[in-house]
């Protein structure tokens, strides 16, 4: 349980904070372990669920900084740790802070504290501060993650960029057509039943269609539902999932950007785990989990066990077929010449320098496909509803 207290420091200095523990009495006893006279406690209400705030990576990145600046000015993690949950905007960090403040006063490690908070600090994360703590160099290392969480973040923004477009668009194109042929196109056909006379083709075809939706709606929609919730459950599943990131890989377009994107994060996470102490075999098996997409981590699993055999990282990835030639003589360069973990952030680079490239590409080409569907679809049912308009004179004297 969590118990949000005011206390006194012996300075007489009035403080305020969250602390965990089993009980109100726990709560009082560890505030008095740490010099502190409580004014006040009372255990906090617990929010709904649906307004909880969550940990942004913001929060993430802006607290190894500071941590960071703090750990190499000599200020002990613990006096650190109070000033920064102080500094907190966030509820949801606050009480990540304070949590991690405690744990570590109860003497935990720092990674061992901060996996007990997987809502903000990743495996990756985790690993990182483990080997920073071992080798003695926290402060480089926080500093590091930031720099990574930065970069990592700003990659993620140009792929949203990217689909954010087309998907606006597409989105605005589906609700026009929606509207014109459920709500306007049943308006001309009661116009249309007073000529007495055959309507062309498109005309009938496109009232056809009108009628169906109309008359069909509930089904249509039962329909999408199930496909929706039976697409989602097959994609939870192991086999579904591999799925779905392979043909994510093979899109003819997207496809391109989704597999640069997955060098980049691949070997940006790599060379930052390999460069801040963590064992090469942990440090493959913790970008595999973090990897995001199945047949990359396989491919990743298949590198981890072909060291384990005496082999090297760049043979299985190249059998796997998903990294291009270039990377996979980087990485085998980087592996004879022992500097791997710079090699790694070379081709990152580069690779953050190409998804840049096929983002602006990709938008350039897109828009104007878009708007020529768009053109068709829309300018297609128009046709359709007026063309009987063209031959109306004819239409009604047959009438």
């Amino acid at each position: 349980m969590q118990f949000a207290y005011k206390a006194k420091e012996a300075s007489g200095k009035l403080l305020e904070g969250l602390v965990e523990a089993a009980d109100q009495k726990a709560a009082i006893a560890r505030l008095r372990e740490q010099r502190l006279t409580v004014v006040e406690i009372r255990q906090k209400a617990k929010k709904s669920p649906f307004f909880k705030p969550k940990v942004d990576t913001k929060d993430v990145v802006v607290f190894s900084r500071q941590l960071s600046t703090l750990v190499s000015a000599g200020i002990p993690i613990v006096q650190g740790l109070n000033i920064l949950e102080a500094q907190a905007e966030n509820p949801a960090f606050k009480t990540v802070v304070s949590g991690l403040r405690t744990d570590i006063e109860s003497g935990l490690s720092i990674a061992d504290a901060m996996r007990k908070h997987p809502q903000a600090f990743t495996e990756l994360y985790v690993s990182m501060i483990k080997a920073g703590e071992v080798g003695g160099i926290l402060d480089t290392i926080l500093e590091r993650l930031s720099g990574f969480l930065e970069a990592s973040e700003a990659l993620k923004a140009k792929v949203k960029s990217a689909l954010m477009y087309p998907t606006v668009v597409g989105g605005v194109a589906f609700l026009i057509t929606v509207f014109l042929i459920v709500f306007i196109i049943p308006v001309f056909k009661d116009i249309f039943s007073g000529f007495g006379a055959e309507l062309p083709f498109p005309t009938r075809m496109i009232i056809l269609l009108s009628d169906t939706i109309r008359g069909n709606i509930v089904y249509i929609l039962a329909a999408v539902g199930g496909g929706v919730w039976g697409v989602k459950k097959y994609i939870k599943t192991e086999k579904g999932q591999e799925k779905l990131d392979d043909i994510s890989l093979k899109l003819p377009v997207f496809g391109i950007l989704l597999k640069k994107v997955a060098i980049a994060k691949f070997t940006r996470t790599l060379g930052t785990l390999i460069k801040s102490g963590v064992p090469i075999l942990q440090g493959l098996e913790t970008v595999a989990k973090t990897s995001g997409n199945k047949i990359i981590e396989r491919a990743i699993y298949k590198s981890r066990d072909s060291i384990k055999e005496g082999g090297r990282i760049s043979d299985p990835l190249k059998k796997a077929d998903i990294f291009p030639p270039m990377v996979i003589q980087m990485i085998s360069v980087g592996e004879e010449t022992g500097g791997l973990d710079n090699m790694l952030n070379k081709i990152a680079d580069f690779y953050d320098q190409e998804v840049d490239t096929a983002v602006k590409g990709l938008t350039s080409m897109i828009e104007p496909l878009i708007m020529v569907v768009m053109g068709v679809v829309i300018g297609a049912i128009v046709i359709a509803m007026f063309m009987p308009m063209f031959s109306m004179g004819e239409l009604a004297g047959k009438g």
